[in-house]
């Protein structure tokens, strides 16, 4: 637990570097028809044996931490795998490799192990910075190399508005290769937060999320959004079609989008990379990524 509200507890975090989780799972059919039919899909299509697509491994090798062991915000408290120096986790970024193909049905290996932790200080107080690396096998070999990146915060203060920051909105590039309009409404959130299990209160708790956090309404997922751009850049890629597997896909959470309100997935190629954004009218860039394909 932090020392104070602002002050991170940097004491015994040495001791999670290089700490490694082993857990194995069924990648059952009837998740990955719950989040095709949460994306608006065709669910009773898949069967076992399918290709998992990009990203989908999200909604499998879910938290498990019991409800006492939850802090106020639905996150897990206590020292698990995870460190807690400060009150308020954040998904920030990452990025995925795709070695190999995970399929439908089958049974698989995550090994997770806590790469960095790293202090720093940000516009509005201390941060922590914790990289995760998963690496997920099947009886193939690797199909899926991650590294996640976690945020740690203060609590936010009271009558400050979360997620405004202090640096100016980046605006989406002016020409793109293709855009779609999405807004993610509560049944969305609802469904994505019990598919990967996340009792994160500010996903569905309007009371909590606005009267607590600061934010002006539910907040959509991180995960959720760097979803739909690699699934987005995935059909553009290549011939509409969710078959095609990238190489690599890396994301960076810029600054929130909320429940209900229209926002832009867009790419094109930029300098020789392809690049995606989720932006909203407004505010700019909310998630940024590149994405690269093979044949």
């Amino acid at each position: 637990m932090p020392t104070s509200l602002t002050e991170p507890d940097s004491s015994g975090l040495e001791a999670f570097l290089g700490k490694e989780r082993v857990e194995e799972e069924v990648l059952s059919l009837g998740r990955a028809r719950g989040l095709a039919a949460t994306l608006d899909r065709d669910a009773a299509s898949l069967k076992d044996g399918d290709t998992l697509p990009a990203g989908w491994h999200w909604i499998y090798f879910t938290p498990t931490a019991g409800r006492s062991a939850l802090g106020p915000d639905g996150h897990e408290e206590r020292a698990g795998f995870l460190p807690s120096p400060l009150p308020r986790r954040m998904w920030a970024g990452g990025s995925l490799r795709f070695p190999g193909r995970l399929r439908i049905g089958e049974q698989a290996t995550r090994v997770s192990t806590i790469q960095s932790i790293q202090h720093k200080q940000g516009r509005s107080g201390p941060l922590v910075f914790v990289t995760v690396r998963h690496q997920i096998s099947n009886q193939d070999g690797p199909a899926v190399e991650e590294e996640q990146n976690l945020v740690y915060l203060p609590e936010t203060p009271p009558g400050e508005k979360a997620g405004e920051g202090k640096r100016p909105p980046v605006a989406a590039p002016a020409e793109a290769d293709w855009s779609e309009t999405y807004a993610a409404d509560e049944i969305t959130l609802f469904r994505f937060s019990a598919l990967t299990f996340n009792s994160h209160r500010i996903h569905y708790d309007l009371g909590y999320v606005t009267e607590v956090e600061g934010y002006p309404g539910l907040v959509v997922h991180g995960p959720l959004l760097a979803l739909l751009l690699l699934d987005a850049g995935i059909r553009h890629a290549g011939d509409g079609s969710t078959d095609l597997m990238p190489q690599l896909f890396r994301y960076r959470a810029l600054r929130p989008l909320f429940c209900n309100e229209a926002f832009q997935l867009g790419g094109g190629s930029v300098d020789g990379v392809t690049k995606l954004w989720a932006a909203h009218p407004d505010r700019g860039v909310a998630t940024e990524a590149t994405l690269e394909v093979t044949d």
